[in-house]
């Protein structure tokens, strides 16, 4: 196998889960605005670096704990470094420990511009959340517990930590704004697993869309991706321009459709892509609408 070259290692760092990590900061920013006039730039640029950093420190350390255990050897998406031989495992581990000391130090300097030191708890429990997902003895990743944690840090801390963070209190915007970037965040997950499942049922990985079947886990998806609209709804009643997320639906419903009839585990790809870009559609333009 050749070594790995700058291509492989940004396809390691897996740029089209980014979108996961950008969400919650545009929701969260705007959610400031309902209450405060004021722009808080660096911190909400502070958000999203600890955001952006801790997507690509988990997505390296997945590469990582993944590719020793085995479990890519038989993957159907990209290839991944270490399970693909294509990098040396500890020089996996590394990158991913780069990343997610990023994290941590931007997390700092945020700690101390807002005084709030309570915010180191919050940022190791996520940094060890990323960790823990594949990583560790018993990874609650193979467990069926991907989803939970996704929602808890991808759409309920990261949301409610960026709007907090600026204003020095939630919102109910931020609230359900978080809800629906969480809910976006377990779509992702859930039609990566979907598409993993014959995968990952032989090398043991018991990812929630392995222990629920196929079919209740398109059903689920098919929520998750719903249920943000519901939410978009509500919020238009408030602020009109909250509607224009529905024409994120022209992303959305196609990729249900991939989902629910898809043969194959390469159709799903397509499906995940629009799942990703349209929950970073919808965070911009629900952000937006808050904002303005």
């Amino acid at each position: 196998m050749k070594p790995a070259g700058p291509r492989e290692w940004i396809a390691g760092a897996r740029l089209r889960t980014l979108p996961l990590a950008i969400a919650p900061v545009l929701i969260g920013t705007g959610a400031t605005q309902v209450v405060d006039e004021g722009w808080h730039w660096v911190r909400a640029l502070l958000c999203l670096a600890v955001s952006l950093a801790l997507q690509i420190g988990v997505n390296y350390a997945n590469d990582y704990s993944d590719g020793v255990r085995g479990t890519d050897a038989n993957r159907v998406g990209p290839s991944r470094l270490t399970g693909s031989g294509a990098a040396k495992p500890k020089h996996v581990l590394t990158v991913a420990l780069v990343f997610f000391g990023i994290a941590a130090v931007a997390g700092l300097v945020l700690t101390a511009l807002s005084g709030h030191w309570w915010f180191l708890i919050v940022g190791a429990a996520a940094i060890a959340a990323g960790w823990f997902y594949t990583g560790g003895r018993r990874p609650y990743g193979y467990l069926g517990l991907g989803e939970l944690f996704v929602f808890v840090f991808f759409g309920l801390v990261a949301t409610l930590g960026t709007t907090f963070v600026q204003i020095g209190r939630t919102n109910q915007e931020s609230w359900l704004g978080a809800v629906a970037a969480g809910l976006f965040a377990c779509a992702v997950l859930m039609v990566n697993n979907i598409r993993d499942i014959p995968t990952d049922r032989l090398s043991g990985k018991r990812t929630l869309a392995v222990l629920v079947g196929p079919a209740v886990a398109r059903a689920a998806y098919t929520g998750f991706v719903l249920v943000p609209f519901g939410i978009a709804v509500i919020l238009a009643l408030f602020y009109p321009l909250a509607w224009l997320t529905l024409f994120v639906l022209l992303m959305i419903l196609p990729a249900i459709l991939i989902t629910l009839t898809a043969r194959t585990a390469k159709e799903l790809i397509l499906a995940l892509q629009l799942t990703s870009l349209g929950g970073l559609a919808y965070a911009a333009i629900l952000g937006a609408a808050l904002a303005f």
